[in-house]
């Protein structure tokens, strides 16, 4: 199981630097190619805050360096909460390396650039969801696996016992 995990994990990551460098290469700050015109576009965005957006506007000394301490803390937290479940929880597990890949993923741009390269930029009309990147998708997928292992406890789902 942890070499499926670290596979996970390093998936994402590659594919997060790879779509990140596609995007850098083709569209300037704020360009945008249509996908699915009226609801799905690839837009390049520089987020400079926190998750969606937060703190964007916020200004303050080393607010980067702020900002990769706390994802760096959270980082190993989720390492550590990973490190001491049993193998048994193979959804929590997934998910966790799904959100690991993806924090690393963006802490490469934030220690890189300075910030975290945001791209997909889904919308209906003039609603708009926050714009986000591989990395950011695969946190979201990774943390509802987790609260889906938590709800199959919840129900009284019995895992499978480990193969001796």
């Amino acid at each position: 199981m942890r070499r499926l995990e670290l596979l996970i994990a390093l998936t994402v990551v590659v594919l997060d630097q790879w779509t990140k460098a596609l995007v850098r290469g083709r569209l300037e700050l704020h360009d945008s190619i249509d996908v699915v015109a009226g609801w799905l576009s690839f837009t390049r965005v520089h987020n400079t805050g926190a998750a969606f957006g937060m703190l964007n506007a916020a200004d303050f000394p080393f607010k980067t360096v702020v900002l990769m301490l706390v994802a760096g803390g959270a980082l190993a937290g989720v390492a550590w909460y990973a490190a001491s479940l049993p193998d048994a929880n193979k959804v929590t597990r997934a998910g966790i390396a799904g959100v690991l890949g993806g924090a690393i993923g963006n802490l490469i741009d934030r220690a890189t650039a300075g910030y975290v390269l945001d791209f997909v930029d889904a919308y209906w009309g003039t609603w708009h969801f926050w714009a986000f990147n591989v990395a950011d998708a695969a946190i979201t997928v990774g943390a509802v696996l987790m609260l889906l292992d938590v709800a199959l406890d919840i129900l009284g789902y019995q895992r499978a016992p480990n193969p001796a």
